[in-house]
């Protein structure tokens, strides 16, 4: 655990920055000292991470939060895009480093602004930026997550969290077995409920993400003991198979 002042070393993010986004839900602490000091994870390390890769590709923290909060996340998606984006910048920067030292070598003798052009580097974070809120499952969730206070949020996660803690408890037995196929059932049905139509292709993607590793994984393993996150993600594939 790191107490706020260690992260804001860490990381280079100012120390008031991190309190507004524990205030807003976006960087919430893991814990509280009992004098109310702010504590910060590995998980929530990873997720301030994922905080910075978006605002490096000028995302309102608002947005931010709603993303990184929904089960739709795809850490690798956002992974490619910040990459592709930072070799983007790193051309437009090489570029400008070309031309000072040519004006230092020749003078000012050819006016060239070519350099200074960020038309294709802002269309493209412009397009990564839709392609968030693009799909009818974010739409949906964005529609039924409307006026969700930090509170509720964190309630739902809770109760989520909930059904992962019961698939911990049979994590041993099959995860084809009935009680097994139940909860997927009840998991599946809670995210349509709460949060956007879950097909079974959708539901199928999750599993393989419960898994993956991340703090997704890391958080379902806490729930409900180690491997609990594998334990649902072959789960879900046997209740998915079983449906076709």
């Amino acid at each position: 655990m790191m107490i706020v002042h260690e992260v804001s070393e860490l990381t280079g993010v100012s120390i008031r920055a991190l309190h507004i986004y524990d205030r807003m839900g976006l960087l919430p602490a893991s814990q509280k000292t009992e004098s109310g000091y702010r504590l910060y994870d590995d998980a929530a390390l990873e997720r301030l991470q994922q905080v910075l890769l978006f605002r490096e590709l000028d995302f309102p923290l608002k947005d931010i939060r709603k993303i990184i909060d929904s089960p739709v996340f795809d850490r690798n998606k956002a992974l490619e895009q910040q990459i592709e984006l930072l070799k983007m910048k790193k051309e437009h920067i090489e570029n400008l480093i070309d031309l000072a030292r040519g004006i230092q070598l020749r003078g000012v003798k050819h006016m060239n602004f070519d350099a200074f052009d960020t038309k294709k580097l802002d269309e493209y974070a412009r397009q990564a930026k839709e392609s968030w809120g693009s799909t009818p499952e974010w739409k949906e969730y964005e529609q039924k997550s409307a006026g969700r206070t930090v509170e509720d949020n964190r309630n739902l996660a809770d109760r989520m969290m909930a059904i992962f803690t019961e698939m911990g408890q049979i994590r041993d037995q099959d995860p084809a077995g009935e009680k097994a196929q139940q909860l997927v059932k009840k998991l599946q049905d809670f995210i349509t409920e709460n949060m956007y139509t879950c097909s079974d292709q959708i539901l199928s993607g999750l599993g393989k993400a419960y898994a993956g590793g991340g703090s997704m994984n890391e958080n379902i393993d806490k729930a409900g003991g180690e491997g609990t996150g594998e334990f649902a993600h072959r789960a879900i594939e046997a209740y998915v198979q079983g449906r076709k």
